[in-house]
């Protein structure tokens, strides 16, 4: 392995050990910086002795490439926090990316489902599966995920040690290793009800055949040992579909919008859904007030009788 694979690799370590990124962040972390150190290979420049102006050449060549501005922002994002974590251990006497602007991105909304909308999805997810398992387990997922707001790989990765019969709330492992406790739904709590009883059927019969009894709430054979992002992506594509809404504006993430704007439109505080969505920063939050504004202002146009007079 080559020096700079290595500090790229050290890097890596660190974030994971120290500051508990998650797989994904990984991941994002390892493509952005191989790609970096791709280019800079090609002009025959280590990463130890990257300056600014390099920096600045590949970002030109980030955007000549038509990148998003939010792709363009995130691999920006993983080199300055690469060049700042060798400047903090000493592995650098200086940090290129200090007067490195991101790139600026546009005050995009997020695209919000009505309460019938998701009344129509927690209504087919009941029938979605091969069998009643299945079923159950479909429909527990998504009512976990719109009672909670979670995002979809704090859901997917729950260890059962969290849920019993009788829960109330549930302890919720997010960002950086930060935990929460959010509340759930009494339709949440029956659904959660029902499928640890599918749960303990599965779990016996799984410990019978390999004499081992997975910790995972929703367990799968994948590597991972639970259900994957990719296969939870494509079932809630499945049961918009079947709720006559438009799977290109239907994701998981959606569902998590709208958890925070429902419950902002009833007249939760926003420092409530804040820790309820685990966002470390207000503002990250306060993106719904926005979402909510617009909302009304576009009921007001529509409906309103003088909102069309000339």
């Amino acid at each position: 392995m080559d020096k700079d694979s290595k500090l790229i690799d050290y890097f890596l370590h660190a974030q994971f050990a120290e500051f508990k990124a998650s797989e994904n962040t990984i991941l994002a972390y390892r493509q952005d910086l191989y790609e970096f150190k791709n280019q800079m290979t090609n002009i025959r420049k280590s990463l130890g002795a990257v300056e600014k102006t390099n920096i600045e050449s590949f970002m030109i060549k980030l955007s000549n490439k038509g990148l998003a501005a939010s792709t363009r922002a995130r691999k920006i994002s993983s080199i300055k926090s690469f060049y700042k974590f060798l400047f903090e251990e000493k592995l650098r006497k200086n940090n290129p990316t200090l007067q490195i602007k991101q790139p600026k991105l546009p005050n995009k909304l997020p695209k919000i489902l009505s309460e019938s909308d998701v009344e129509k999805m927690l209504e087919v997810a009941k029938n979605i599966g091969k069998n009643d398992s299945e079923k159950i387990r479909n429909q527990c997922l998504l009512e976990l995920l719109y009672a909670t707001g979670m995002r979809v790989t704090e859901l997917l990765s729950l260890p059962v040690s969290v849920a019993n019969h009788n829960s109330e709330m549930l302890y919720i492992t997010g960002k950086g290793g930060k935990e929460r406790l959010v509340p759930l739904s009494t339709d949440a709590q029956k659904c959660l009800r029902n499928w640890l009883s599918e749960w303990d059927k599965i779990a016996k019969l799984q410990k019978k055949k390999n004499g081992e009894e997975t910790i995972y709430l929703f367990p799968s054979k994948s590597k991972t040992g639970h259900l994957t992002r990719i296969w939870f992506y494509k079932l809630i594509k499945e049961i918009a579909l079947k709720a006559s809404l438009n799977p290109m504006v239907v994701s998981p993430h959606t569902l998590r919008h709208a958890f925070a704007t429902h419950l902002l439109a009833n007249g939760a505080d926003l420092r409530v859904i804040q820790t309820f969505l685990g966002h470390s920063d207000i503002s990250s939050t306060e993106i719904y007030t926005h979402v909510l504004t617009h909302r009304l202002k576009d009921l007001i146009e529509k409906h309103h009788p003088l909102a069309n007079s000339k």
